[in-house]
């Protein structure tokens, strides 16, 4: 059994959950997720539309670790849609500095050239300070991605600690 499939997801109340076939659309007020649920293998109740339950037609070792994913791809749809998803980059090292300039989050990271990166529909970046920035959307993969390409252009490195982190991330120092 599932440990985390048999869990129901409660749906808030400015959420609207509905299956059509073997899509299910969500909407709320940060947006519309639409997912596809084979229905041949589960079984996808919505209760009062407050809040759903899936469960496998038939278990075995397959179903068993489709189920878990499905109810948490579910979960984050309700959760992107209601409330969304954040995550916060700190910038650590001198001269190290970020912008929002037109649609770009131009990044300067000690290189000889600034970096502008497009900001993809559906994310939303706050440059709070010159060396904080926010990265918000209704998707948690796609957050998840941006984060970590923005991240990709200075790793932070394990003598000085300079780079590109999230906020709270622990850095393993060495010694010089």
């Amino acid at each position: 059994m599932s440990k985390i499939g048999k869990i129901n997801i409660a749906i808030p109340d400015k959420v609207k959950v509905a299956l059509a076939g073997n899509i299910l659309n969500i909407e709320g007020p940060l947006g519309k997720k639409t997912l596809d649920i084979d229905m041949n293998i589960f079984n996808l109740e919505i209760k009062e539309g407050k809040e759903i339950t899936i469960k496998p037609k038939k278990i075995d070792q397959d179903t068993k670790r489709l189920w878990g994913m499905k109810r948490s791809l579910i979960n984050n749809a309700v959760i992107g849609s209601s409330t969304g998803y954040e995550k916060t980059l700190e910038l650590v090292g001198v001269g190290y500095r970020a912008a929002i300039k037109e649609n770009k989050l131009n990044l300067q990271l000690g290189y000889s050239h600034d970096i502008n990166f497009d900001i993809p529909e559906g994310i939303k970046i706050v440059v709070e300070k010159q060396t904080v920035v926010k990265v918000s959307g209704s998707d948690k993969q796609q957050v998840g991605m941006v984060v970590s390409k923005i991240k990709a252009f200075r790793k932070p490195e394990p003598y000085k600690g300079k780079g590109i982190r999230e906020q709270g991330q622990y850095i393993l120092r060495k010694e010089g």
